[in-house]
């Protein structure tokens, strides 16, 4: 079976939706710099997959690695439902960031397949009815999704060996990952790239280097995205927060320096945010 390593799984989840179809229509050939999975729910139709054109009915899994070209044709009538769910900045253990390591796009799951749907369904719930919270349960949704898939024994046969990383690549990836890991577990403290690096028993140019080769950016960047994600979910499911509350509780003293962050990040300040959120 395919392995995660449980500390280090903190996949970013790009986005969750549904959405229902009916020909005749078809897509733009096209292919992401992150992991897409489509599922289809209910109904039939076709994609062209890596210049293949495959007929595809309900209870079909569509893994989409980085690359893969593809587009959806419908035919006139027919209809389909299908949840689209992108994510990256995850690894399966000895295999490239942001893979699904099969040798095939097309997945079906037999033993975890009833509930694997369910769990489809219950994500759906949780979308349309936007509760507080909801973000979160999607995400932990999500990771039962990709539990189930590594867990079946369907899929146990698909693994694809050429896409092994050799031992260099394999600590290269695993330093970003403890990097990451430990900023998750420590951003609401003073963190510095000397300090991260000592924790971690290496040097802040090669931390710097290697994380910026892997995610395309610096782990200081990567630290103030990550603060500021925390601080838009507490202002969504916290009642009664103010900006400086906020400020201290994602490790910045200065509330007037987390307010100039926060606003270039989204685009309006936390005091906006915070007065959105109090008229919904």
């Amino acid at each position: 079976m395919l392995n995660i390593n449980a500390k280090t799984f903190n996949p970013e989840i790009l986005y969750v939706f549904d959405a229902e179809s009916t020909g005749p229509h078809s897509g733009k050939n096209h292919h992401h710099d992150f992991f897409e999975m489509t599922v289809i729910l209910e109904g039939e139709s076709f994609y062209n997959i890596n210049g293949q054109l495959h007929q595809l009915k309900s209870g079909t899994i569509l893994l989409f690695n980085p690359g893969v070209k593809h587009f959806e044709f419908i035919p006139e009538e027919k209809r389909n439902k299908q949840l689209h769910i992108g994510i990256r900045h995850f690894t399966i253990e000895r295999f490239p960031r942001d893979y699904f390591p099969f040798e095939t796009t097309i997945i079906h799951l037999s033993e975890y397949n009833e509930a694997f749907f369910q769990t489809c369904e219950e994500i759906i719930r949780e979308r349309h009815e936007g509760k507080s919270g909801y973000d979160v349960i999607l995400k932990s949704l999500v990771l039962k999704l990709i539990v189930y898939i590594l867990r079946d024994k369907n899929t146990n046969e698909l693994e694809n060996n050429d896409l092994l990383l050799t031992e260099d690549e394999r600590e290269r990836q695993d330093l970003v990952n403890e990097v990451k890991h430990y900023i998750e577990r420590n951003y609401m403290k003073e963190l510095t790239l000397n300090q991260i690096a000592k924790e971690l028993y290496s040097s802040p140019a090669k931390i710097s280097r290697i994380f910026k080769e892997q995610l395309g950016d610096t782990p200081i960047n990567y630290l103030i995205r990550y603060r500021l994600e925390k601080a838009k979910t507490m202002i969504e499911n916290t009642q009664d927060i103010s900006v400086s509350e906020v400020s201290r509780l994602i490790g910045y003293e200065d509330a007037y320096y987390f307010s100039k962050l926060f606003k270039k990040y989204y685009g309006s300040s936390p005091t906006h945010y915070i007065k959105k959120e109090e008229l919904l």
